[in-house]
């Protein structure tokens, strides 16, 4: 049962209650051992350390919040879950979200995980591309036309005076590595903490080309609608960024708790491969603090209507908060 569902309840039981003329608790205020359904997307993977690390601390306990880490299975869509109810909260990058919210998805960013833009250009070691500058008449792979590795794509090109018109953009799914290390594609687009690392791990040698000042919000904590002011909400928050913090202070310590989580782990060669990704992570976290930019945003949204991204005119200010305060 997930807080949505849980608070309904309580609302119903404050109206018999006050039927029958007793005085009853006021539904919104916070409650110890509330149950929350937070949605991390895909299968278990070391990426979502910091809320294994929360739980396993029992920083969402001390908060008073019964969380449960729901994985997405591998064909769901990444809000379905929280549209239909059955999660309360999602991480999701703060582009993706702000693209379903104009979509009329109920979903607002309530905190910001990563600081840093977390897609990068990956190319050949021995490439001569150096910057966004020399991708015209090259051919650069992403997984489809959606997400934030073609979100940064077009960001990339923009800061270059380009359009996707100037290269051979090609939808190869998720093979970066194999469509790149056959020569199919001369780039792909990628993630700095994970294919740049499975890229090294393969013994692929490759270079990464930083987007550098983007006017896109990477990955984050987003609420339903009904919750994005919730008290409940920032005591999950405030929890998370507990263990964000964590794992900017314990690497290892963070792969440990993920091992419990991740099946595979227990192997030193996966998990020196866990540990390369979580280090490859921290400098994206930034401080740890969840604080949101309320101004890049604003930003974001120019950007993503311009590139088409965005369905109808979308007020930023209503789909992100700047942080949510702690209970």
């Amino acid at each position: 049962m997930n807080r949505r569902t849980t608070s309904a309840l309580a609302a119903a039981a404050v109206l018999a209650l006050a039927a029958c003329g007793g005085q009853a608790q006021d539904p919104a205020a916070p409650q110890t051992g509330e149950a929350v359904v937070l949605g991390l997307t895909y299968t278990p993977d070391v990426q979502f350390a910091p809320f294994y690390v929360a739980e396993a601390k029992g920083y969402y306990e001390e908060a008073g919040v019964e969380v449960t880490l729901r994985h997405h299975g591998a064909s769901e869509s990444l809000f379905g879950a929280l549209e239909a109810g059955e999660e309360d909260l999602v991480v999701a990058g703060g582009d993706e979200m702000l693209q379903a919210f104009s979509a009329g998805v109920p979903v607002v960013n309530v905190a910001t995980v990563y600081e840093e833009y977390p897609v990068v250009l990956i190319v050949p070691a021995d490439s001569p591309i150096t910057s966004a500058a020399d991708l015209p008449g090259h051919t650069v792979g992403v997984p489809g036309p959606f997400g934030e590795t073609y979100f940064g794509l077009l960001a990339l090109l923009s800061g270059a005076g380009l359009t996707p018109e100037d290269v051979a953009v090609e939808h190869i799914g998720y093979t970066q590595q194999a469509a790149l290390g056959a020569g199919h594609v001369d780039a792909v687009m990628g993630f700095a903490n994970n294919d740049a690392v499975q890229f090294a791990q393969a013994g692929i040698e490759v270079r990464t080309i930083a987007l550098e000042d983007v006017p896109l919000v990477g990955i984050g904590v987003g609420a339903h609608s009904d919750l994005a002011d919730d008290d409940v909400t920032a005591a999950v928050v405030a929890a998370t960024m507990r263990g964000v913090r964590d794992v900017l202070d314990d690497p290892e310590g963070a792969v440990e708790i993920a091992a419990e989580h991740i099946p595979g782990l227990a192997d030193p060669a996966a998990r020196d491969a866990a540990l390369a990704t979580v280090t490859a992570t921290l400098p994206l976290y930034g401080e740890g603090t969840g604080e949101t930019d309320v101004t890049l945003w604003e930003q974001m949204a120019v950007f993503m209507a311009e590139q088409g991204l965005l369905e109808g005119e979308v007020d930023p200010t209503t789909a992100v908060r700047a942080q949510a305060a702690a209970r």
